[in-house]
């Protein structure tokens, strides 16, 4: 019996030589300028998500005034995004499949910047009644469309980019665009809170931040537009190019030739965003309603936190590449089924050392995921299929478990009175994860499925060319 690593099947491009013309050489000065190009996409999503999350209490008072309901109504907004999510996943992905990752890009931050900054003009229920709440979750949808080939475009798209050998540590730098935009949308909304009364904020100061992401998503637009195409698509075999095929054959195609891939991507993913949306959803209100800790200290303690997985991250996406991703991301998915329940027993305690230290492992563990995972998923699939098979094992495991875990925590927590569920949550969250990680194989310094091999500089191409299995 083989002790996993069976998913993705052996590499039908696979050679023992390679020619040169084979081999892609890669620019530092553009690989630079496309890391910076991607990771604004990730920092605009994640911008949005910080700030909706936050003044989510005065979206209810502007859209859903004097209802018992409001502030669930306006979760709901936060809910369409991620219903919508792999509808917009599976169109951008078989996109990006049939005619290139750069448009998909460039097409995915701006629809994202505009429905952030039109959410900050939308009119209240005061002025246009219930077309208000309508139009906002109609954008809310938009968010969710173009989010569902956001970041699989990214991760995509950069892995595509990167040397074999880098591959890990330049893909976590996505992660750090993803949080660095949490952090300012989480820490301007506080910023807000400081300056402005309570009537002012209520009234107009929550809509700022929501401005704000219009010159973001043009300097995201503008950078993008900038890239250039991947060389694993422009250099894969016409023959196995789905520019000729209909639609819904490749997507048939696609689910019917990767699907162990797909659940491999989705269990991965059900273990990434478990873990990040428990943290980055959840605790802020688990510790003002259950610890009962006050509003500003829980988001400051969350943001901390976020500042230490920004700190890490590459450095431990750096340690992927030199021994391997698998390893990682074991550490992860134990630490989550080890850790989780004793985690939450100490921040129950309610003292501020006690919730920072009971929170600080879920961002270790997020870390080791934000890490490993940009670098994981797309090597799962070969260039024909990469980018709509990632997004459908991605979307759906984010829509259905991700998306949802605010939600079910705070449910069973309701629901059981057990201040440790949410250890629980996470524990199920990490065997799915663990499972996962003993089927795929190690793809740490190979070349992606499909494609030769990617390196920093020519004397390294001349290296392979002149050694066998140099693979």
């Amino acid at each position: 019996m083989r002790w996993g690593g069976i998913i993705p099947a052996p590499n039908p491009y696979r050679k023992r030589t390679w020619k040169l013309d084979q081999i892609t050489i890669s620019n530092a000065a553009a690989i630079r300028k496309t890391t910076i190009g991607t990771a604004i996409g990730n920092f605009t999503e994640w911008y949005d998500f910080g700030v909706y999350s936050y003044v989510v209490s005065y979206i209810a008072m502007s859209f859903f005034p004097g209802s018992s309901l409001a502030t669930l109504a306006a979760f709901a907004g936060l809910a369409i995004s991620f219903l919508i999510r792999p509808i917009g996943g599976i169109f951008w992905g078989m996109i990006g499949d049939r005619i290139g990752r750069r448009g998909v890009l460039a097409t995915t931050v701006l629809l994202m910047a505009a429905g952030t900054f039109l959410v900050g003009v939308l009119p209240s229920y005061a002025s246009i009644g219930w077309w208000a709440p309508i139009l906002l979750f109609v954008l809310r949808g938009v968010q969710g469309f173009s989010t569902g080939g956001e970041y699989v475009g990214a991760i995509t798209f950069l892995s595509e980019h990167a040397p074999d050998k880098l591959r890990g540590y330049l893909t976590s730098f996505l992660p750090v665009g993803t949080v660095s935009g949490y952090i300012l949308g989480s820490a301007l909304v506080i910023l807000m809170q400081v300056l402005l009364p309570d009537e002012a904020m209520a009234s107009w100061g929550w809509r700022i931040p929501f401005l704000v992401a219009l010159p973001i998503g043009a300097a995201g637009l503008y950078l993008r537009l900038g890239l250039d195409e991947t060389p694993a698509y422009e250099k894969q075999d016409k023959s196995d190019s789905m520019e000729n095929v209909s639609g819904w054959q490749q997507v048939r195609d696609t689910v019917a030739r990767h699907w162990p891939a797909i659940l491999a991507c989705g269990g991965l993913t059900i273990a990434f965003n478990v873990t990040n949306y428990m943290l980055t959803g959840y605790v802020p209100t688990y510790l003002t309603e259950r610890i009962h800790v006050p509003g500003t200290p829980a988001l400051v303690t969350v943001t901390a936190v976020m500042i230490v997985v920004v700190v890490l991250v590459t450095f431990v996406g750096r340690i992927g590449d030199k021994i391997g991703r698998r390893p990682i991301l074991w550490v992860g998915c134990l630490a989550m089924i080890v850790v989780s329940a004793p985690m939450f027993l100490l921040t129950a305690r309610g003292d501020m050392a006690a919730i920072f230290f009971g929170t600080l492992p879920e961002g270790l563990m997020l870390v080791c995921f934000m890490a490993t995972v940009p670098s994981t998923l797309p090597a799962l699939f070969p260039t024909n299929a990469r980018l709509g098979a990632t997004s459908i094992g991605f979307n759906i495991a984010v829509s259905a478990f991700g998306g949802t875990t605010p939600l079910i925590a705070a449910a069973l927590v309701e629901e059981t009175g057990d201040l440790l569920m949410p250890g629980y949550i996470l524990m199920a969250a990490g065997v799915i994860g663990a499972i996962s990680v003993f089927y795929i194989r190690e793809s740490s310094g190979k070349p992606m499925p499909g494609s030769g091999p990617n390196v920093s500089s020519k004397e390294e191409a001349l290296a392979l060319v002149s050694s066998d299995g140099a693979t």
